[in-house]
């Protein structure tokens, strides 16, 4: 089964302003099907969305069933004010506000929780966040919060410390997860987290002259590493390409030709294994 387990239907991968106003008074429903329809092309049968709060992916879980695809979505992510997320998701200024949320998801139908508790990686500068991650307590509860509710949470997560305080929190699993280290590795196998490294940002990011070349093959450098690192803990690896993102298209297959450069020969039965856990919790 080919499945991304991380794609936004709401991006298109050259220009997120514009694509956001694509949508912002109603999905383009021509755009979404151009997008199912090279899944399709590519074999794949499973999609996983980050969220929107325009309803891009509601509209993509809809129409995916005619592509003969299974497709999952939190709705709109959950984003603390202030903080990374708001160009994309919901956000609330306190854990009241956050249990709002998570209610109004249920209502509308969302399969799942989204939550944003890190920054990003600083392309112009490796081994840097844009934003170092919440506070392990908070973290906590807005995982409790959600599985209190019956979700399974998908936490955007960079640094190895916030990747360590999702994991034991019971988080279901991490995405991109940068500059991890031995510890955050060992509690995500330890607490059965899925972790979706989303390598294709980095990756596709060589050679186009947007950040310096350096830090980019730093970063990557890094990320592969700590993947391999990983999968010899025997920990739980899933392909996202976070397709829609900048240098990322819908429906390539960029994901597993890097994690398979990288696990070698063992990749498709890893990959196999983190797609059928990502499909039983979410």
């Amino acid at each position: 089964m080919k499945a991304d387990c991380h794609i936004h239907m709401l991006l298109d991968g050259v220009d997120w302003k514009a694509a956001i106003d694509r949508h912002r008074h109603s999905p383009d429903i021509a755009f979404i099907r151009r997008a199912l329809n090279q899944y399709q092309a590519q074999g794949y049968t499973y999609l996983r969305d980050g969220g929107d709060r325009w309803g891009v992916g509601a509209a993509a879980r809809k129409l995916a069933q005619e592509y003969g695809i299974t497709y999952r979505t939190p709705l709109a992510p959950l984003c603390k004010k202030g903080h990374y997320g708001a160009f994309i998701g919901e956000t609330y200024e306190n854990l009241r506000e956050y249990a709002a949320l998570v209610q109004k998801n249920r209502q509308a139908g969302g399969d799942f929780i989204k939550i944003m508790i890190s920054g990003l990686m600083d392309f112009n500068q490796a081994g840097v966040l844009t934003e170092e991650g919440f506070a392990a307590e908070e973290i906590r509860e807005l995982i409790h919060i959600a599985h209190e509710e019956g979700f399974a949470v998908m936490a955007h997560c960079n640094g190895a410390r916030t990747m360590e305080a999702a994991a034991a929190a019971g988080v279901e699993s991490i995405e991109h997860g940068a500059y991890a280290d031995r510890d955050a590795l060992s509690a995500m196998v330890q607490c059965h987290t899925v972790w979706v490294p989303t390598l294709s940002t980095v990756a596709n990011l060589r050679g186009t002259g947007r950040f310096p070349e350096r830090e980019v093959a730093a970063i990557y450098e890094n990320a592969a590493e700590n993947i391999y690192r990983f999968a010899a803990l025997s920990g739980s690896l899933a392909p996202g390409s976070d397709a829609g993102a900048w240098a990322v298209p819908h429906g390539a297959d960029t994901e597993y030709s890097l994690l398979t450069e990288i696990l070698g020969e063992k990749a498709e039965t890893i990959l196999a294994a983190g797609v059928a856990s990502v499909m039983q919790k979410f």
